[in-house]
């Protein structure tokens, strides 16, 4: 069996298991980061404005790529919107369960298809599962599949150059929004897996070469930004 340490320790918070334990995140740069548990399990009033006006601008059927403990998909749910929680991990898809969220697909992003929907939803850095450059490409034309003809991405995203200018860490040879993450959780390492960030200049110049029209809505003091994109074309197959 796979070990999903982001899983188990969605698993503990949200039964508040008297054991329950940080979790570690193990990055390429170097650094182990303890993140929050807590973050996957915020309400309303704890949303950050780049992720209200994001889940304002939400239309029809929504799918909510990466949805974790399912913090975005129950709070369109309780505002009457059709929402599919998408998630690759069985046990946070279990934990989206037990907390109410009514439509769940437990599995992999690239691999989910015949659907549509109006309005993909990335939250989190959820558009990071792309890896890289070229998993960009590939997870755009992936998403043209998953669209209705008036449907939409939603995503955040961050330009993370200050962290090799700020902590004097080496950019790598490759693009310099590559990043391998890992957690651990327990003692347990889970599977290496690429993660992506995209400067403004960059993401713009991919989503024009592949046919996609790109809004910058909102941009915060920690160099993250919200995008809407939509394709160029109507042919969406």
């Amino acid at each position: 069996m796979q070990i999903d340490p982001y899983g188990e320790a969605l698993l503990a918070e949200f039964h508040q298991s008297p054991n329950r334990l940080p979790l570690y995140l193990h990055t390429s740069y170097g650094d182990i980061d303890e993140m929050p548990i807590e973050v996957f399990f915020r309400i309303e009033d704890d949303f950050s404005e780049l992720e209200s006006i994001a889940l304002a601008l939400c239309d029809g059927h929504v799918l909510d790529v990466g949805a974790g403990a399912g913090a975005h998909a129950l709070y369109l749910q309780s505002r009457q919107f059709n929402v599919t929680g998408l998630e690759i991990s069985a046990l946070a898809a279990s934990v989206m369960q037990q907390r109410g969220v009514a439509d769940i697909v437990q599995g992999d992003f690239f691999a989910h298809q015949d659907a549509r929907y109006d309005t993909l939803l990335f939250l989190m850095n959820g558009i990071g599962i792309a890896g890289t450059l070229t998993g960009f490409r590939t997870l755009l034309k992936h998403s043209r599949g998953l669209l209705t003809d008036r449907g939409q991405l939603l995503f955040d995203t961050s330009d993370i150059s200050y962290l090799y200018d700020d902590f004097d860490i080496n950019k790598p040879d490759h693009y310099f929004g590559e990043i391998t993450y890992q957690y651990e959780y327990n003692g347990r390492l889970g599977s290496e897996f690429p993660w992506l960030y995209l400067d403004q200049q960059k993401l713009i110049e991919i989503a024009n070469e592949e046919g996609w029209v790109v809004q910058i809505l909102f941009e915060d003091e920690q160099d993250q930004y919200l995008v809407r994109m939509e394709p160029r074309s109507n042919d969406i197959k």
